[in-house]
């Protein structure tokens, strides 16, 4: 089974910030393959369907950002998932431009919260990665309140495409295609003027 996991905060007061980008790519591809993602299993909302000809776990944690890796802990133990050949992970990353996809099969937590408690649980950092790029912050502005703020009218626009390409690109790791999907879409995005 490939697990894949979109990293977020619950609650509606999170919806639509760029923290919860991981969500956002899990409610596409759950859109895309008629997956519901609604049942409860160790303090995450799942869904199961077929992606790629491969039998797929969609995962949304609810434990709030910082703890995500207490529930994918959970998940990873009762599915008996190799974390390292079958748990993807999306997640925001603010040194990467608005839309930008970047797949990564390892590496470090680069001061994600999220990913430094699944570095932690699950006691490596070998696992695939799609981070979506959700721009640098400004700098006047805290890390915490950038990244649980909104996007604006066109970053929203831009985000909808990257979310698109994120589905595609999930296809392509689900089906093994781990060099065609990084071939594909770790380039930058050239962007109309």
């Amino acid at each position: 089974m490939f697990m894949i996991v979109g990293l977020g905060n619950p609650t509606a007061q999170y919806a639509g910030t760029r923290h919860n980008v991981g969500f956002d790519v899990i409610d596409r591809i759950a859109d895309e393959y008629n997956i519901s993602v609604e049942s409860r299993k160790s303090r995450a909302f799942v869904g199961t369907g077929m992606i790629a000809g491969r039998k797929a776990l969609l995962v949304k944690p609810q434990t709030f950002m910082n703890l995500s890796g207490e529930s994918v802990r959970g998940l990873v133990d009762f599915y008996k998932i190799d974390v390292e050949t079958e748990l993807l992970v999306v997640y925001d990353d603010v040194s990467l431009d608005v839309g930008q996809l970047r797949i990564r099969k390892k590496g470090s937590a680069g001061g994600h919260n999220g990913i430094k408690s699944l570095l932690a649980h699950l006691g490596t950092n070998v696992f695939l990665r799609l981070k979506v790029g959700v721009g640098e912050k400004p700098a006047q502005y805290d890390l915490a309140d950038y990244v649980l703020g909104h996007f604006s009218k066109e970053d929203r626009n831009i985000m909808e495409e990257s979310y698109k390409r994120a589905v595609h690109a999930v296809e392509l790791l689900a089906a093994g295609e781990t060099e065609q999907a990084m071939n594909e879409y770790n380039k930058k995005v050239k962007r109309e003027e």
